[in-house]
């Protein structure tokens, strides 16, 4: 195990990323985060150009403390700051919000949302795609409904499609997180990841193809997650772990590699566990 806390920026830096693109499509402002701002940080500070795509604004979202949202301001405004702040912690490059309806991404307005990602990938011609794996990370159909707008987009690029890779997440992590908040003896019992139980999370999720090590960037990704304010409150079990305790349980993201055959060179394997093993 090496010891130097630079090492692995080190190792990052001598990575083949910098000029690359990397465009991540996700559903809400958070999601970028939770499932993978370790990854976006890591891939951010290898010199990539890495691009957050929003599908909705968040506006059927939580609401952890209404004095949060200001007189004149809906839920929907707060959250779109609350991710560009976000974006701005873990190094992304540009956001890019769309305004489909939060809750029915799955159903409404397909085609349009096809041509919005067909577009995107046109215009930044990323050299990887990221999005949410078949289970959505905990079955949520909004999640679902961006990875099949996402695979079907990058699926009609053909021969000139780039790879794409589906953030997944471990079944029972979040289950343990739940405990490790509980233990501190400070957490209300009712605690929950938006009233989602844990066991959601990872369940009958597929083997990821590689795990990548974020251990380094987890202060960014929980740094990134509480500028979702409206989204962590205390009964959020996250905000009841520290950085370290967050190093263990957060500090590897997990993908899997689509099996579209992709133009360009692998990209998130560069930063898999098996490429850099300590």
């Amino acid at each position: 195990m090496e010891s130097s806390d630079r090492l692995p920026i080190a190792r990052t830096a001598a990575l083949p990323l910098a000029g690359r693109t990397v465009l991540a499509i996700f559903a809400h402002p958070d999601d970028e985060s939770l499932s993978c701002g370790g990854t976006l940080a890591r891939l951010a500070d290898a010199g990539a150009r890495v691009i957050v795509m929003c599908a909705s604004q968040g506006e059927a979202g939580s609401l952890c403390d209404p004095s949060l949202v200001r007189a004149g301001e809906n839920l929907a405004r707060v959250r779109v700051r609350e991710l560009n702040d976000a974006a701005a912690v873990l190094g992304v490059s540009e956001v890019v919000i769309l305004d489909h309806p939060d809750g029915a991404l799955r159903w409404s307005r397909v085609p349009e949302f096809h041509a919005e990602i067909v577009q995107a990938l046109e215009r930044y011609r990323p050299h990887a795609v990221i999005t949410f794996a078949e289970d959505g990370l905990y079955w949520h159909l909004d999640h679902i409904g961006v990875h099949e707008r996402t695979y079907t987009a990058v699926l009609s690029l053909g021969a000139a499609a780039p790879p794409l890779y589906y953030v997944t997440m471990r079944d029972g992590l979040m289950r343990e997180v739940v405990a490790a908040a509980h233990a501190k003896g400070r957490a209300p019992a009712e605690s929950s990841f938006w009233g989602i139980a844990a066991d959601a999370f990872g369940h009958n999720a597929r083997p990821p193809s590689f795990v990548v090590d974020v251990r380094h960037w987890v202060p960014r990704k929980l740094a990134a997650l509480r500028c979702h304010r409206t989204q962590m409150g205390a009964n959020n079990p996250i905000a009841w772990i520290n950085d370290e305790e967050a190093r263990h349980w957060l500090g590897r993201e997990q993908f899997r590699r689509s099996p579209i055959i992709a133009a360009g060179e692998p990209i998130l394997e560069h930063l898999s566990e098996s490429q850099h093993a300590d």
